[in-house]
């Protein structure tokens, strides 16, 4: 059985939190309205990323019981579709993180991420997580890990969630557009790539448009197979969009590369050890 998965690449606003919703909530329909059954948004979709201080950064901040989660959560039941999407969160404990939640087609709000690995200034504005990436099993589609933008270039930590079962993992992410050769894809997109790969997995990873306070964003949203090779997304895009892809999640069930090896069953961790 194949799953549509989608990311809806965004251009957002900093402190725009309603036109951000609203941008979400139609990029969500139109998604569900196409045969998404899984949807992935952007990183810090509610708030925008280029802040200006600690201070905006806490003020744009919410609760997983606040008005964007709880309207993502309504339309993700309206529709009966997963959705992940990053978050600027404000915990229970007035700590301020950048997360991403996974909401069923309930609209119950499965699993809570905090970004673990912080880039650049974020380290002036969150606290990272410490908690592994979950994975959810949702019914009729599979098992789909979480994590954010940053966290996909650590292998141990996308590895991790591979073996506790991911089939689809799923990354808002936010990459600040960097000079490349030309004809090259993003350095981010061939990591996004190789993740897949060597775990054997479906990963999506939903970027950003535009630009933001003089900050430029890749517009590299990719959705990749368990071979490596990019479903949607094949080349960067300067503003939103809608990418959709097929997935077999029971592919990433098979490890095997052919039949004398195993991505898993070749492992040896007793060599691994620092």
């Amino acid at each position: 059985m194949t799953t549509t998965v989608a990311c809806a690449q965004l251009a957002l606003g900093v402190g725009d939190v309603a036109a951000n919703l609203a941008a979400a909530e139609e990029a969500i329909d139109v998604a569900a309205g196409a045969g998404a059954r899984v949807i992935v948004l952007p990183e810090l979709a509610n708030s925008g990323y280029v802040f200006a201080d600690a201070a905006e950064a806490r003020a744009l901040a919410e609760p997983v019981d606040g008005p964007t989660v709880t309207a993502w959560a309504a339309a993700a039941r309206r529709h009966g579709v997963t959705l992940v999407a990053g978050f600027a969160e404000l915990d229970a404990d007035g700590l301020v993180r950048n997360s991403a939640v996974l909401v069923d087609p309930t609209g119950t709000v499965r699993a809570v991420y905090r970004k673990a690995h912080l880039f650049g200034t974020e380290k002036d504005f969150f606290v990272p997580g410490d908690a592994a990436p979950p994975v959810v099993d949702i019914e009729g589609v599979g098992r789909i890990g979480v994590m954010v933008c940053y966290d996909v270039e650590f292998p141990e930590w996308v590895r991790r969630a591979a073996l506790d079962g991911a089939e689809l993992l799923c990354a808002p992410v936010n990459w600040p557009l960097f000079p490349r050769p030309a004809g090259e894809r993003p350095g981010e997109v061939v990591r996004v790539q190789a993740d897949a790969a060597v775990n054997r997995m479906y990963v999506a990873a939903c970027d950003r448009a535009g630009a933001e306070r003089g900050v430029a964003w890749t517009g590299g949203s990719v959705i990749v197979d368990p071979d490596g090779f990019p479903l949607a997304g094949h080349t960067p895009t300067d503003g939103p969009v809608l990418l959709l892809a097929s997935c077999d999640l029971a592919q990433a069930r098979d490890k095997r590369l052919g039949d004398h090896n195993d991505v898993f069953g070749d492992r040896r961790p007793e060599l691994y050890a620092p």
